[in-house]
């Protein structure tokens, strides 16, 4: 089976940055889950053991108490989907990226630099989009996602070369 393109991937990564780009075009009661889980969680799975904790999250209290069971739910859904996207563009952008950069450490920097500046272009993004929450800590949880997808290509990448 033949490996894909470096074109590929930065074609997969443009994909990424477009996905984003439209659903920071959406407001928040557009992309909303709540009423998915109302739905299908409506027995509040794990209710019991979740209502013990509490975290602070920008200055706001994060709890099934503070802002109830769905949109607690909710929250672990939307800021996993933020580092799980980010993870995938930081690896994308690595992995269409490192050949024509033929340096690990370039590699790392200028893909972890390209996925965290976007982050900060999606926050920016929504905050001129109307019932959107632009949030630093976003970012910074983006630019942790990323980085860990550019350090794991740029780590398989190293790994291979050392194999052959």
């Amino acid at each position: 089976m033949n490996k894909p393109s470096a074109n590929t991937y930065l074609l997969l990564a443009l994909l990424i940055m477009i996905i984003l780009f439209v659903s920071s075009s959406m407001t928040y009661h557009q992309q909303t889950s709540v009423p998915f889980l109302e739905k299908y969680f409506a027995n509040k799975p794990f209710d019991q053991f979740l209502s013990r904790f509490s975290f602070q999250y920008a200055n706001e209290t994060i709890s099934i108490n503070k802002i109830g069971y769905f949109k607690f739910f909710e929250f672990f859904i939307r800021k996993g989907a933020h580092f799980t996207i980010y993870l995938g563009l930081g690896g994308f952008l690595a992995a269409g990226l490192k050949a024509r950069l033929q340096n690990a450490f370039l590699t790392l920097t200028i893909c972890s630099l390209a996925a965290i500046g976007y982050a900060a272009l999606d926050e920016f993004h929504q905050m001129i989009t109307g019932d959107r929450t632009p949030l630093f800590q976003d970012v910074i949880l983006d630019g942790i996602g990323a980085m860990l997808g550019v350090c794991c290509v740029v780590l398989l990448s190293l790994k291979r070369k050392k194999g052959r």
